[in-house]
């Protein structure tokens, strides 16, 4: 059931997640859309206890979700996916693009930025058609080119200050220009499908590149004589890397490898998310390529590449915890701390501290969803006893 708050509501008894750490029977206080340091005699109570409150999740890299595309969709099948992963937790979200026709996607940053300008979306994130062919995933290779500053600058200019990310493989021509171009303005640069060396991955990591687009997919593997550019995006500590931690992208052993080499504070949970998010099996359209997503797992319907996810964070919080013992506090810097620092949102989300919006999502014991509010407002209220 959604509405907003009472004016001044305190949820109490949970265990809260704040930046220092879990507290036991904890309280946060929500005043009207923002979390507060106290609360009136005379706000509402709602007792949590069994259950965990912790920040609204933060998704850098989304491309869709309940049955509708941010890359083509209308602005309203738009607004029913983000309604649609923030029913599973996400408060905050990045539409990303996939490779286009130029003209089009600096139509779509058109249509997105607007969303951005109202506050519905956090950013606009290009992924493609600046990539390698070697590495193309599920992006129409008849549609890749070479990472041109000029081009970059184009679909910079189409999304009026609102692209937060580009995935580059920056050792195509132009691509360390690029990064350079992004860095300066502000923008990720985020290396992915790529085919790069060792050595290109450093030189880009040098120019400004920030972040890794989903680490070890659509990348050479990590070999001994090769090292190629996991080891490079997994040593260096001004990076931080994507994990889609879906079951089907990841083996659990390399999701702790990359906590393990990165640590809890360069790590970025994502969904990569597509269509068939929080929607179901059938056939999807990916940009101009078809899809077919069967149990759960979306393939390119020629060729069977991995196309996406069909993963919501709200998931990808429970398998950490509960698959791969990873601690809920490193957890929650994954997914809500650390993402919303990289978008520069920090201000605002990504912890619970007094001041900040009331993102927030609480978990029952077993750490299934059961309640969601976005500035104050509840998406899925609690019940309680």
């Amino acid at each position: 059931m959604a509405g907003r708050a009472a004016d001044s509501t305190v949820l109490a008894g949970a265990r809260v997640v704040l930046p220092t750490g879990t507290v036991e029977d904890g309280r946060v206080t929500v005043e009207s859309t923002r979390i507060s340091d106290s609360a009136p005699e005379d706000a509402r109570v709602i007792d949590l206890p069994g259950h965990w409150v912790v920040p609204g999740f933060v998704d850098m890299h989304n491309h869709g979700g309940g049955g509708a595309s941010f890359t083509s969709g209308t602005v309203d099948e738009v607004l029913h996916g983000i309604r649609t992963h923030r029913e599973h937790g996400t408060t905050t979200l990045v539409a990303s693009t996939v490779t286009g026709e130029m003209d089009f996607l600096a139509r779509r940053a058109g249509i997105l930025s607007e969303l951005v300008e109202q506050g519905d979306l956090a950013g606009i994130h290009f992924e493609g058609p600046f990539i390698s062919p070697c590495r193309k995933g599920a992006h129409s290779e008849d549609l890749l080119r070479d990472p041109d500053p000029a081009e970059v600058r184009k679909l910079m200019d189409a999304a009026r200050g609102t692209a937060r990310m580009f995935t580059l493989a920056t050792e195509l021509p132009g691509g360390i220009d690029s990064v350079r171009l992004l860095a300066q303005h502000g923008v990720i640069a985020a290396i992915g499908h790529t085919d790069a060396t060792y050595e290109q991955t450093v030189e880009a990591i040098d120019a400004g590149a920030t972040v890794a687009t989903h680490l070890f997919n659509a990348m050479p593997p990590l070999a001994h004589r090769e090292p190629g550019p996991i080891a490079a995006l997994l040593e260096d500590d001004r990076i931080t890397v994507e994990l889609i931690n879906d079951g089907t992208h990841l083996h659990p052993a390399v999701l702790e490898l990359a906590y393990r080499h990165k640590g809890a504070g360069r790590v970025a949970l994502i969904t990569d998310a597509m269509d068939a998010a929080g929607f179901g099996d059938g056939l999807y359209d990916l940009g101009p390529l078809a899809v077919e997503v069967r149990d759960g797992v979306a393939r390119l319907v020629e060729g069977g590449s991995i196309a996406g996810s069909t993963l919501t964070l709200d998931t990808a919080f429970r398998r950490a915890v509960t698959i791969d013992r990873i601690p809920v506090e490193d957890v929650v810097r994954s997914i809500s701390a650390n993402p919303a620092r990289l978008l520069g949102v920090d201000d605002r989300v990504g912890s619970l501290e007094p001041g900040k919006d009331a993102d927030l999502v609480v978990l029952d014991e077993e750490f299934v969803l059961a309640g969601v509010m976005r500035k104050g407002e509840w998406i899925i209220e609690p019940k309680t006893a």
